[in-house]
Order: C-alpha cells, then structure tokens, then sequence
C-alpha cells in the first residue's frame, strides 16, 4: 500500500514537471489531519503553469514542484499557511486556523 502511494505520488510529480518550466521539486513538512485538509492543502499551492502541491496524509509532507523562474517555495507555503496550515516555513494566523474544519484542526501543541 505504502509503495503504490509513493509510486503514484512521483508519477503525479513527473507529470506536473512537464508542464511547469524550470521546475524545481522540494519536500516540506505542513500539518494537517485528513482527506478534506489535502484538497484544501493542494488547492492553496496549486498555480497553472506555476505550482503543484501533492501532500501526503500519511507522513504529513507536501510535495512542491514550481517554477523556480517566477515563484518559489516561500511564497507557496506562505499561501498554505494562509489557507490555515502550519508549514517548516509559516505558522498559519490564528484566525484562518480556526476557521478550519473540526476534522481538519491539528495538534499545534508541537
């Protein structure tokens, strides 16, 4: 199970990086708890032709692949944090955190 997740995972990645120029891929710790968190995860850092987010429930990483021409990861997990995830890089506001499912609301006791 664990194999054909991370299989589908780098085929999902290599296909992205065709249509993303000047792709750069990076792995990164963002929180959350379930399905509904890695739509909402994805859809944050997803850009046309900019960005791709695959999130891993299981180990909690993010997948990034990006243009590292017009963007770059900072700017993607900033708009993850936004979206009410905490990431390696940003804590997200109290605020947008809150406003998250009760199924989505991590432990940030850590």
């Amino acid at each position: 199970m664990r194999t054909s997740l991370v299989l589908l995972t780098l085929i999902t990645t290599m296909s992205c990086q065709s249509s993303i120029e000047n792709a750069k891929t990076v792995e990164r710790k963002v929180s959350g708890n379930c399905g509904m968190c890695k739509k909402r995860i994805e859809s944050a850092g997803n850009q046309s032709r900019l960005s791709n987010v695959t999130w891993d429930k299981e180990l909690k990483v993010a997948t990034i692949v990006f243009d590292s021409l017009k963007t770059d990861e900072s700017k993607i997990l900033e708009l993850i944090a936004k979206s009410g995830y905490d990431n390696e890089e940003f804590v997200a506001d109290s605020v947008d955190y809150n406003s998250l499912h009760e199924c989505c609301q991590y432990d940030r006791s850590k």
